[in-house]
């Protein structure tokens, strides 16, 4: 079975590099799966996104990515966020209480906006409803 190699990095840490069968990922222009062999790209990761990787052995990846980029070279699929969570690491209670927090502080606060979008997607990430 062909792979490509991926690399998730986000500004802190690296969270996840290996052989993956096909990246899942929201990007501000849609969905975009990438499977081996793709056209290269670049695009810009949708706010509140989820990336999915389904690794060599067939399990998902799943994390909560918060702004950043997606690129698809030859080389393989290289995912740059600003912050990254991979969903075992997330607090579920901790991050419906932030999104319950941003929703009561009103949609003309741009950075509460900010929080609740990164709230759902840890949560959704995490596969709880939103």
């Amino acid at each position: 079975m062909a792979t490509l190699q991926v690399e998730l990095v986000a500004v802190e840490r690296k969270i996840w590099s290996g052989e993956a069968t096909m990246v899942i990922a929201r990007t501000t222009e849609g969905e975009l799966g990438v499977l081996p062999g793709h056209a290269p790209l670049l695009g810009q990761l949708a706010p509140g996104g989820v990336v999915t990787i389904r690794t060599e052995s067939g399990e998902d990846l799943t994390v909560a990515a918060h702004g950043g980029f997606l690129s698809v070279s030859e080389a393989g699929v290289s995912i740059l966020a600003e912050t990254a969570e991979i969903s075992t690491e997330i607090d579920v209670e901790r991050a419906r209480e932030a999104l319950r927090r941003a929703e009561s502080a009103g949609d003309d606060d741009g950075e509460a906006l900010d929080a609740a979008r990164r709230a759902q997607s840890r949560l959704r990430a995490a596969g709880e409803t939103v």
